[in-house]
């Protein structure tokens, strides 16, 4: 059987590869067309344009790109083989559909994998990297990636953040004060001039701190030139903070706008529990899970359209993959809109579509005789 899974193979990955350079290519170019002015009025030169579609197109192709090139690529192989009778001589010879279709979910597989691996490592940082390359010939190098008025709440450990400027970059603090709450009642505060984060520590320069007893007023305790803490709040922990606050519920809807890791989502909601924003973070959280399994339901839901095709023309596959995709996308953006709004449960809302391509792909497969 491995020679008969070699040339099912290469008869699929040779059409997925056309399918993903041509899907790229459109996009790069039309998608030029409407950003070269902005490219321009912020003095980009090509290696920065380059720049930024190696960093913004992973998300392209993990979100949209990648199911439904390898859906084209699927129909179209199958409807060849079928087209010159190929899978009839193979199912005669014994070989039944399922162990056909073995290389096919491998292959499905394996792009699952590289989606979640891009999505829980490249997608969450991808905005932020294109707006610096976006704004690298226009605003200062110190300026970029600074946040101003920084709040940060652990009610856990009874900490709370208030940070004049906070570096996303280099993850350095400009003038913090951290508050938090003793287990006699008290209530010390620590000001500082900056801070920076090193080996799991944040340094605290110009330090002056304050203790206050229940009823009493704030009464001065010392100062540091430098003070060491090893506090459970990471830079990720404010970085996390800060994408939530630039969270859209319209744009999360529509597949749009800031991206989190899984880490980053759980992170933020064991911190904020009860926060306004959970129905959205928990859509997103398992839209993150359900994305690998997307390419085991574009397998599932071409088998049987491309083993029944017959003698058809090849083009009868390209508008079956069309019709299939339009049909998924236009479920998928419903079924997050209503649990990005809090009508359908998140775990409900992200496993949707996948869960109607896959009943569908098995209905219709179970038909195939």
């Amino acid at each position: 059987m491995r020679l008969l899974d070699r040339y099912l193979l290469r008869e699929l990955l040779v059409p997925l590869g056309y399918c993903l350079c041509g899907f790229l290519l459109f996009y790069v170019a039309f998608d030029l067309i409407f950003q070269i002015s902005r490219f321009l009025d912020n003095h980009l030169l090509f290696l920065d344009i380059v720049e930024y579609y190696l960093v913004t197109l992973p998300e392209l192709l993990v979100e949209q790109v990648l199911p439904v090139s390898l859906l084209l690529a699927l129909l179209y192989a199958l409807s060849q083989h079928s087209r010159h009778n190929e899978l009839t001589a193979m199912r005669a010879a014994g070989v039944p559909l399922w162990r056909l279709s073995l290389p096919y979910f491998t292959v499905g597989a394996l792009l699952g994998l590289l989606v979640f691996v891009i999505g829980e490592w490249w997608i969450p940082s991808s905005a932020d990297r294109s707006s610096e390359i976006l704004l690298r010939r226009q605003v200062p190098d110190s300026e970029i990636g600074m946040i101003y008025k920084l709040e940060f709440s652990n009610p856990a450990d009874g900490r709370d953040w208030n940070i004049g400027r906070f570096n996303r970059k280099t993850s350095e603090m400009i003038n913090p004060k951290v508050q938090w709450r003793q287990a006699n009642g008290s209530v010390r505060t620590l000001d500082a001039r900056y801070a920076t984060y090193d080996g799991g520590q944040w340094c605290f320069y110009g330090v002056k701190i304050w203790d206050r007893r229940p009823g009493d007023l704030d009464v001065f305790s010392g100062s540091n030139a430098v003070l060491r803490l090893s506090l459970l709040e990471t830079p990720s922990w404010f970085n996390g903070e800060i994408k939530v606050n630039e969270m859209n519920p319209t744009q999360a809807a529509k597949g749009q706008g800031t991206q989190l890791s899984i880490r980053e989502i759980r992170d933020y909601l064991r911190l904020h529990p009860r926060t306004e924003k959970r129905a959205m973070l928990l859509t997103q959280l398992q839209e993150r899970l359900a994305a690998p399994f997307t390419c085991l339901a574009v397998v599932l839901i071409a088998l049987p359209f491309g083993a029944k095709a017959g003698r058809h023309n090849v083009f009868v596959g390209v508008a079956s993959s069309i019709f299939i995709c339009f049909g998924y996308f236009i479920l998928q953006r419903i079924s997050s809109g209503l649990g990005v709004g809090g009508y359908m449960p998140p775990v409900l809302a992200a496993w949707l579509p996948n869960l109607v391509c896959s009943v569908l792909g098995l209905v219709l497969l179970w038909s195939v005789r």
